[in-house]
């Protein structure tokens, strides 16, 4: 039998882009199987849309086309894709939504399952909306036997009240019978170092049971969410298919009678749970603990998912300009290079460097050299008269001069403004050049450096945005300038500042965000690991006085497990001691 993964890519609610996908599929002469990802007929993750009238009703007609395409397919195909079914009152308001497996088979359209587990931690929040299911399925087709999970249904946990690929072995036991296959339908967003552990719990999934295991994953970037595909097929320990990572395709699988032994008893390591996925990333055998370095593969994922995201933003909201407001410094570097390779045919970049009266000469000469390196127009527009006037008028008015932290902070809102008149004139996406550290401590101005549309780089800490620039030059030479990789960091909002005058060192800094933002470590725990506990309670104070500033911040396009953004809600008033 041939299996065929659609690993698809589809804008959320895109019912009649989704309903012509399904119509362009030839038909197959030999008996086919065809998987898609989870809620392929909506999108995820739908949040509060599936609630709205207007959604629901356009989905249920948007079923009724799909019952007509089903009556058109042969017998000897059938369809397994994911999709909600609703139970409305009398109003057509939602009693209940099911995330369910839909097949569509002998010309007709069925849902055959319902998802078990629905996840309420970290970007999830599943059962506010869907109502879970407790039995599990095996779908039979031509002859064949199929056990049945949607995404989350695959991995154990001590949270969740049952494991349903559990159920699904112990049912198989005591009933002496044999599935040919294990099919997952999923919607598993991305972050660093996931893949592998998908593959390690589908490995170890497919030689419990004794069968291939498929798994089926969708391709996009919604908001700041992204979803990688890489779907793939396990036999036993190896991985026999796979599909390429954030792009639509589709991966054909022959499946025959070669079934290995069954355990004798269901199996599942700690380190193949979800809450594995969720470790610090940290290397803690040496005296101080570390941040986990990135191999080459690594960088290169990063970079893909990077520019993935970016795109997806910027088509699905419509915009072809970008604009990156340009300083001589790593991050904007980072971000314009990022840009500049992603570009796609229509699109233009443009860089605008704003100095102030504390602005560097080779901060220019940087700059220059970079947007000449990458071919990106380079606009100055300096801040300095306009800051002046301001101080002028301040002083005349209030009769105090504006100084301190006030006169820092005026000029990165002043470049904030100018940044966003350019954006209205000409229609650009004005990128955000925040990085993880700086947004932890709050070392950034709301309504100045912090602006922006989507953030590029605000899931990457300060070492890694080095890291992943080093890299970037391995592939193109000197296309990022030696000099922005080696002078020290600085806001230049003050005569000689450096980002050591306020901050530790980020190569320490980093390692202790990262234990603190897991939540699983403490001050105590940290400082266990060779922290100077004077360093850990300044950076306490710095990343609990400042969540209001992360409250306000533009999405972040997310590329790690625990990342700032949708899946991170800490209230604003509370307790700052809480932490210490």
């Amino acid at each position: 039998m041939r299996i065929k993964l659609h690993q698809t890519h589809h804008t959320l609610a895109d019912f009649r882009g989704i309903l012509s996908y399904l119509e362009t599929i030839s038909v197959e002469k030999e008996d086919t199987l065809h998987i898609f990802p989870e809620l392929f007929l909506t999108g995820y993750p739908l949040r509060d849309l599936c609630l709205t009238r207007s959604f629901i009703s356009s989905y249920q007609e948007f079923l009724e086309e799909v019952k007509k395409w089903a009556k058109t397919r042969k017998t000897n195909e059938a369809f397994l894709m994911g999709g909600l079914h609703y139970t409305c009152d009398d109003k057509g308001l939602p009693l209940h939504i099911k995330n369910v497996i839909w097949c569509a088979q002998n010309g007709e359209l069925k849902d055959i399952y319902t998802k078990q587990l629905l996840p309420n931690y970290d970007i999830f929040d599943e059962k506010k909306y869907f109502t879970e299911g407790h039995e599990n399925k095996i779908f039979e087709f031509k002859n064949k036997q199929f056990g049945l999970l949607i995404c989350e249904d695959m991995w154990s946990s001590s949270t969740h009240n049952c494991d349903p690929a559990e159920k699904l072995f112990s049912y198989l036991k005591k009933e002496k019978k044999q599935i040919d296959c294990l099919i997952n339908l999923s919607a598993s967003p991305y972050n660093l170092g996931k893949q592998e552990k998908r593959i390690a719990r589908s490995t170890e999934l497919s030689k419990t049971f004794g069968v291939p295991f498929v798994y089926v994953n969708r391709v996009g970037g919604e908001d700041e969410i992204l979803f990688d595909g890489q779907s793939f097929v396990a036999q036993g320990p190896d991985i026999v298919l796979s599909g390429k990572a954030f792009k639509a395709e589709i991966i054909e699988f022959n499946l025959t009678k070669n079934l290995q032994t069954a355990s004798e008893k269901y199996s599942h390591l700690e380190e193949n749970t979800w809450e594995s996925l969720f470790s610090p990333a940290l290397v803690t055998k040496k005296k101080v603990a570390e941040l986990a370095p990135w191999s080459a593969s690594d960088c290169q994922e990063m970079k893909e998912a990077l520019q993935f995201g970016l795109q997806e933003y910027a088509g699905k909201t419509g915009f072809n300009k970008f604009t990156v407001a340009l300083s001589g410094g790593m991050d904007s570097a980072l971000v314009l290079t990022l840009i500049r390779l992603s570009l796609k045919k229509g699109q233009s970049l443009e860089a605008i460097y704003m100095p102030s009266q504390y602005s560097a000469g080779l901060s220019y000469d940087l700059s220059l050299a970079l947007c000449t390196n990458l071919g990106v127009p380079l606009y100055t527009l300096p801040i300095k008269f306009y800051h002046a006037t301001i101080k002028n008028n301040f002083n005349d008015i209030f009769g105090a001069p504006l100084e301190g932290l006030a006169n820092e902070n005026i000029q990165s809102r002043l470049r904030g403004t100018l940044l966003y008149a350019r954006s209205n004139m000409i229609n650009s996406l004005v990128v955000n050049t925040s990085n993880k550290s700086e947004l932890a401590v709050g070392y950034s101005t709301l309504y100045g450096d912090s602006v922006g549309a989507i953030s590029l780089i605000g899931d990457l800490y300060k070492t890694e945005v080095y890291r992943l620039s080093q890299y970037i030059n391995t592939l193109h030479p000197g296309l990022i300038p030696e000099g922005i990789i080696t002078r020290p960091p600085s806001a230049e909002l003050r005569e000689n500042q450096k980002d050591e005058d306020s901050l530790p060192p980020y190569e320490r800094l980093d390692p202790m965000l990262e234990g603190l933002l897991s939540y699983r470590l403490s001050m105590k725990e940290l400082s266990d690991m060779g922290f100077s506990e004077n360093e850990l309670k300044k950076v306490f104070n710095l990343y609990a006085k400042s969540e209001y500033k992360r409250n306000q911040f533009c999405p972040i396009i997310k590329v790690k497990a625990k990342s700032f953004g949708f899946g991170y809600r800490i209230p604003i008033t509370k307790e700052q001691q809480i932490y210490f």
